[in-house]
């Protein structure tokens, strides 16, 4: 019978991938309590700790093919569980804001109006941040999202490989998602 306990991280991560249960099972056992207490003290709420912890050894095991550890298993668990839980804050913060504005409604009355005006101010935002785009990045972005051309017409169009056009668009709507979210989840509530 193999002792699991024996095992490096990274002769488990090995054995993980060939989907060896309990190769798994030793790495949960190894980390998911330190994960949980790290993920408390951020959170300060226990169900959510423990949820986040579940949802990291699930996700690990469901991409136990796809993972390549560049660091330390240890380092992948912690860098994992604290970008999960600084996604929860942000979503919070975004709740939060749009509790208060939903608060702000409610007390205020606003109207239809209103509601365009801000879906005008959305719409005005989305456009200033395109046009701080770098030049070639908003060319290409417009061509495929104003003009509705394929990558294949812009490439050829610019005489530039597919590949470059789908990075150049790519590229544009991380960065308008990244400038935009807060405002388009707003927008998308209201």
């Amino acid at each position: 019978m193999i002792d699991y306990a024996e095992h490096s991280d990274q002769v488990l991560m090995e054995l993980v991938k060939e989907s060896d249960q309990q190769a798994f099972t030793e790495i949960h056992n190894r980390y998911s309590g330190v994960l949980f207490v790290h993920a408390f003290r951020m959170l300060d709420q226990e169900e959510e700790a423990k949820d986040l912890v579940q949802d990291l050894f699930t996700n690990l095991w469901v991409r136990r093919h796809e993972i390549s550890l560049n660091a330390a298993l240890s380092s992948y668990l912690y860098t994992a569980i604290r970008n999960r839980v600084l996604d929860v804050i942000a979503r919070k913060k975004t709740e939060e804001k749009y509790l208060k504005s939903l608060a702000h409604f409610l007390e205020e009355g606003e109207s239809i109006t209103d509601q365009e005006i801000r879906r005008k101010e959305l719409s005005a935002l989305i456009e200033r941040e395109i046009s701080l785009l770098p030049a070639r990045m908003r060319q290409i972005f417009e061509m495929s999202r104003k003009k509705n051309q394929s990558y294949k017409e812009i490439a050829e169009q610019l005489n530039i490989s597919d590949t470059t056009v789908k990075k150049q668009v790519s590229n544009a709507l991380t960065i308008l998602r990244k400038k935009i979210d807060t405002a388009f989840t707003l927008f998308l509530s209201l």
